[in-house]
């Protein structure tokens, strides 16, 4: 989740931050659904169904086009039920009427959850700001991870945008700063600012949402390289992930997040049940857990901050996390890394970039899968 600041002050301006107050959900309400018990509970009854569970996929699987192109449906994924069955969840914008959803797939029951729409969450203009966490505040060389961050350039349109900085990743020898493409390259229009994110470009902590705008209040940690975002993508597996050089001694090459410390080398796969945390700009570190695998949304981007539509990105084979009244993941918090939820050394699970734009009690956060993510940008953990 990518947010965005105010840089100046307008009648429109302030209608749309007015605006933004009805969804921005300013509370940090744990979005626990369950208690630590009941989610293990449900993870061992969702392994014991495993078999269930790769049926239901495959099933799904076969269905998703159908389920996207009924009308009022944000997305679709795989969740469980009380028993650890899986169960076919369809996300909506608001309730459906009766009938307009079908009751099962393939013998799999249907659950309608009503997150409302689904975005990268960049940020309504005139949100953010303000060391509200410690994610939010400047660093001293070596940075940690898990903090405020973007392209020093990200302003348009008389608004500046950032998100977080999740963690390190390695290829060829070299370390990179691990983020979304919509944090640090979504910029691809002269538009607002007269140029583009391009490589050698310096990537800030804290980002400029944290700074007033103003870049020479951040440090330069990291540069932009060329290819280092992902997206848009038609391949079928798109993620939402961008890559930023280390500048040497700016970064804690250990690749330790702040508030969690360091990390594994290796890397979990998502299950229904599983307990999760991530350290992000917005929310700080927060707690939750796996609602749902093999999810399928498609996302609207931004050109640039405060920008136009760019394009629609297609995603499958997605994690969902409860995101309860927006708790556990918010504006600001895009690129943060999804964890296992224990106390040494967590596997990464996810790389978080969306979800719910309205904070409700079914709000979602999404996560792209960190074994696809490393895949597609060739790159491995660092970590312990």
């Amino acid at each position: 989740m990518k947010h965005s600041r105010w840089r100046s002050i307008s009648i429109l301006a302030l209608v749309v931050i007015i605006s933004a107050m009805f969804w921005a959900c300013s509370d940090n309400d744990s979005s626990t659904v369950t208690s630590p018990a009941q989610e293990s509970s449900l993870l061992a009854a969702v392994n014991a169904h495993r078999a269930d569970f790769d049926r239901a996929v495959a099933a799904h699987n076969r269905h998703i086009p159908e389920i996207l192109q009924t009308e009022g449906v944000a997305g679709t994924a795989i969740g469980a039920d009380e028993s650890g069955m899986p169960v076919v969840v369809i996300y909506t914008r608001e309730q459906t009427p009766p009938g307009r959803l079908k009751q099962e797939y393939e013998g799999f029951r249907v659950v309608e959850q009503v997150s409302g729409d689904i975005k990268p969450f960049k940020g309504p203009p005139g949100g953010g700001g303000g060391g509200g966490t410690s994610g939010q505040a400047p660093q001293s060389a070596p940075v940690k991870m898990g903090t405020s961050g973007g392209w020093r350039y990200d302003l348009a349109n008389g608004y500046c945008c950032g998100g977080t900085l999740g963690s390190l990743v390695q290829k060829g020898g070299t370390k990179y700063v691990l983020s979304n493409y919509h944090v640090l390259y979504a910029d691809i229009t002269n538009g607002g600012n007269g140029r583009t994110a391009s490589a050698g470009d310096p990537v800030i902590q804290p980002g400029l949402i944290d700074v007033s705008c103003n870049a020479n209040n951040s440090l330069d940690i990291a540069t932009l390289v060329s290819n280092g975002g992902t997206l848009p993508d038609n391949s079928g597996n798109a993620v939402d992930a961008g890559i930023a050089a280390v500048i040497p001694g700016q970064v804690d090459e250990s690749g330790a997040i702040l508030n969690v410390g360091t990390i594994s080398a290796s890397t979990l796969n998502a299950s229904v049940g599983l307990a999760v945390k991530k350290m992000g700009r917005t929310t700080g570190l927060t707690r939750s857990s796996v609602s749902a695998i093999n999810g399928a949304f498609s996302i609207t981007y931004e050109n640039e901050c405060a920008g136009g539509t760019s394009f629609t990105q297609s995603y499958t084979n997605q994690i969902v996390v409860s995101n309860q009244r927006c708790g556990f993941q918010n504006g600001g918090d895009s690129g943060s890394l999804l964890l296992e939820d224990v106390s040494n050394n967590p596997r990464a699970v996810g790389l978080c970039f969306a979800g719910s734009v309205t904070c409700n009690k079914q709000a979602i956060a999404i996560a792209n899968p960190i074994n696809t993510v490393l895949s597609k940008i060739g790159a491995s953990m660092v970590g312990q």
